[in-house]
């Protein structure tokens, strides 16, 4: 969460003509990310793509400063660099490896540390501990809705003063009801989102977006289940992502079996397992 009017404030009364939004991230971690390079007036003295060897922070031999992705420029420069760029048959016409370099090389790009605008409890500041995650992996995007699930998150959603303003379907609560057998099920550490209907099934540190539908006898853990997904009866899922609108069938065990999960679904090095459609077509035609 971030408050982007003091980040453009602090655009305004810099004057630089270009401000990056940058997060402190430990040095050999930001090689996937554009990573810049300050002096001690935080103007930006380079700006790298995915280096190998990022640049450390002054003073910080083991920080550096990654892009958020987030800018603020004045538009008639903006404009500027663009029209200099569409004409230059050298470009790559892309933002991070021609636009901001560009702004950098001539001395008129500014950082700006997300501690200084992040909402949080405690007071701003350059050293505040900001949450951020970039959720470009499978692994990442796992992580970060889990986290959201945890008894205390680090991001706080349920911030009512300072909210987040999102679209969403306009869908009826989510339902608990019992099995085929008449016997509750139970939901523990679990965001469970509008139109999801859980019966009687266990289901534990788990995200579940909108129109959800667990079917009875599952046990599930650690998954991350996206929208309009179904499970089948006596499925069990752990440590998973599940792609919009999959339907896993009955009886289906995921993240048990590391080889079999390899075999027929994306696993990961750590063990998180993506589920596709793609991927349960094949395994249906390969079934036939």
């Amino acid at each position: 969460k971030m408050d982007y009017s003091i980040m453009v404030k602090d655009h305004a009364e810099r004057g630089l003509g270009c401000t990056v939004g940058c997060i402190e991230v430990p040095r050999m971690e930001a090689t996937a990310f554009g990573v810049m390079a300050i002096d001690g007036d935080r103007k930006i003295t380079a700006f790298l793509e995915k280096p190998a060897d990022p640049p450390a922070m002054p003073g910080h031999p083991d920080t550096a400063l990654a892009s958020m992705g987030i800018y603020v420029f004045d538009s008639k420069y903006l404009y500027q660099l663009l029209e200099e760029d569409a004409a230059n048959p050298d470009s790559e016409h892309d933002f991070g490896k021609d636009i901001i370099p560009r702004a950098v090389a001539a001395g008129r790009a500014l950082a700006h540390p997300f501690g200084m605008s992040c909402v949080t409890r405690g007071p701003r500041g350059p050293e505040t501990r900001a949450y951020w995650r970039d959720v470009g992996t499978i692994d990442a995007f796992w992580a970060a809705n889990l986290d959201l699930a945890s008894v205390t998150p680090e991001l706080d959603i349920y911030d009512t003063d300072w909210p987040i303003w999102t679209y969403q379907r306009q869908l009826p609560p989510a339902k608990f009801v019992v099995d085929l057998d008449g016997n509750n099920g139970t939901t523990v550490n679990t965001i469970v989102s509008g139109g999801c209907i859980v019966s009687g099934s266990k289901v534990k540190d788990s995200v579940l977006f909108s129109g959800v539908r667990i079917h009875s006898f599952c046990d599930i853990g650690q998954a991350v289940l996206l929208p309009d997904v179904e499970v089948g009866r006596g499925a069990r899922l752990r440590k998973v992502v599940v792609d919009r609108g999959c339907v896993i069938p009955a009886g289906m065990v995921v993240g048990e079996d590391p080889e079999a999960d390899a075999a027929r679904f994306e696993r990961t090095d750590t063990g998180v397992v993506l589920v596709t459609r793609d991927m349960l077509a094949a395994l249906e035609k390969a079934a036939d």
